[in-house]
């Protein structure tokens, strides 16, 4: 076992708060922005067309930087990408909360993206490399992984309040003192194994090939959702997007030093992990999108109280995470945790198959956020833990950059996927109820709740096939003794090494 699973950084408990600060700031923008947007766009006088582009350009910059991203952290050390990125962000969040036109926001928002991809996978494998007892793992990774799962609910909390009391650009500048206290404190406390970094060359064709892959790939999907599936542009970009990422596998395969060594991917366990969290993911973006239009628009909650009413998910999450998965990590295999706990969030989802127009929230809304909190914050403790199992310290960056790939593109499929079924759903039942119904208003709300819970049942069938993934495909054990990020080099016996806990 290397020296690097020996390494324990006494200043590591300090460390994780300004690490998790810094997630905390990247995974709010993911939603903060969206209760905001109707401000923004009347202020800026944003055009309808051009409106979605303030979620696109950050979804496609950040989408498509971030193996990039996580190889850049390797290479010039993960600690120095680190406050790179939290400057960079801080810097794009004043441009867009001071944006005096369309497209200034708009490349304040690709900004954003970028340092996103510098920032999001450095913070998870900081974690990866200064955490080695495995018990302490788990506890870290517990409040990470609940972070990463409840962040977005909290934005739009956040987003809420910041928008009903102050002003939207202040959802942008917000993000500035959270930046300069994760900076100052990660000056002050990170010390990064000097041994974990990688010395090896950029891969220049890599990282062209896996961006515009994953641009064309992410924006597609954006173009499904409004132009529809079929059109020539958007068959186009998948077809694009297919020739671009399978180049890019051929010549990983072939190049001394490259971007995404596919033994990171190859791996049972990992590639497990990768597909069950990219796909509870699409599962989760459609219930923000749905249950954010549902409580507003249909029950006329503020975005204040639209907000308040997701925190039972946020608390479920919280507790699923550190109470039950980092308890339960070193006990049981991660597939006991990870499998089961989409099978509870999709009982969950399930029960919102049953919203209508007069639906009780403390009835059904509020046990269906709490089974969903629960299960996703027991699932994505060991996902978090798995994601850096088994890899090489010079890795670490890389491997984490997965995870955040597999969330941000499958939160572009579940937002184009999911809002396609709703709409063509909405549209079928207006026409097939016209002639009963007794007003023009009432048909227009259940149609569009008919719509939300038609793309719901999908979540639902979603969240069990990625249960089914996780139980069949991630075979690691529970963690039974002490290690680090370490021995997945080729022909490592990967798949029967036991869980580390990252």
């Amino acid at each position: 076992m290397p020296e690097t699973a020996q390494y324990v950084d006494p200043r590591r408990w300090k460390a994780l708060i300004f690490i998790a600060l810094a997630q905390l700031m990247v995974v709010l923008d993911a939603t903060i922005v969206n209760i905001a947007l109707p401000s923004a766009q009347a202020d800026l006088g944003i055009s309808d067309g051009n409106r979605q582009w303030v979620i696109t350009a950050y979804a496609l910059a950040f989408g498509g930087l971030l193996l990039f991203g996580g190889r850049i952290a390797d290479l010039w050390g993960r600690k120095q990408t680190f406050l790179v990125g939290l400057v960079g962000f801080a810097a794009a969040s004043a441009i867009g909360g001071a944006a005096v036109n369309t497209g200034m926001l708009l490349g304040a928002r690709a900004l954003q993206g970028v340092f996103g991809a510098l920032l999001a996978p450095s913070a998870l494998s900081l974690l990866a490399v200064m955490f080695t007892d495995p018990k302490e793992r788990a506890k870290a990774f517990g409040v990470f992984g609940a972070i990463a799962g409840g962040g977005g609910a909290v934005g739009l909390i956040l987003g809420g309040v910041l928008t009903e009391y102050l002003d939207w650009r202040w959802t942008f500048f917000v993000n500035i003192p959270f930046a300069i206290i994760a900076a100052v404190g990660a000056i002050a406390v990170i010390r990064e194994p000097v041994e974990s970094h990688n010395s090896s060359r950029l891969d220049i064709p890599g990282v062209l090939l896996a961006s515009t892959g994953l641009v064309a790939l992410v924006y597609g999907f954006t173009r499904a959702e409004s132009d529809g599936w079929s059109a020539g542009p958007t068959v186009g970009l998948f077809v694009a997007a297919a020739v671009l990422l399978i180049a890019f596998l051929i010549v990983e395969s072939r190049v001394k030093a490259p971007l995404l060594p596919l033994r990171v991917v190859a791996n049972r366990n990992r590639g497990g992990v990768y597909a069950s969290l990219g796909l509870a993911i699409i599962g989760m973006f459609g219930l923000f999108l749905f249950l954010t239009y549902y409580m507003q628009v249909v029950k006329a909650y503020s975005p204040v109280r639209t907000g308040f009413a997701f925190l039972p998910m946020v608390a479920g999450m919280i507790t699923g995470s550190t109470q039950i998965g980092a308890r339960l990590m070193t006990r049981v295999p991660a597939r006991l945790l990870m499998g089961p706990g989409f099978l509870v969030a999709s009982v969950g989802m399930l029960l919102l198959t049953q919203i209508d127009l007069d639906t009780s929230y403390p009835a059904l809304i509020l046990p269906a956020f709490l089974l969903l909190g629960l299960g996703m914050g027991t699932a994505f403790m060991p996902a978090m833990s798995l994601a850096t199992h088994g890899v090489e310290p010079r890795d670490a960056g890389v491997a984490s950059a997965m995870v955040n790939t597999s969330q941000q593109v499958g939160g572009a499929i579940g937002t184009a996927l999911l809002n396609t079924i709703a709409a063509s759903a909405t549209t079928e039942y207006a026409k097939s109820h016209a002639a009963a119904a007794s007003s023009r208003k009432a048909l227009e709300l259940q149609s569009m709740v008919h719509g939300y819970t038609s793309a719901i049942w999908w979540a639902v069938g979603i969240l069990v096939l990625a249960a089914v993934i996780a139980i069949t495909m991630v075979k690691a054990g529970q963690q039974e003794n002490g290690g680090a990020v370490a021995g997945s080099g080729e022909g490592a016996a990967e798949d029967a090494i036991p869980v580390m806990v990252h």
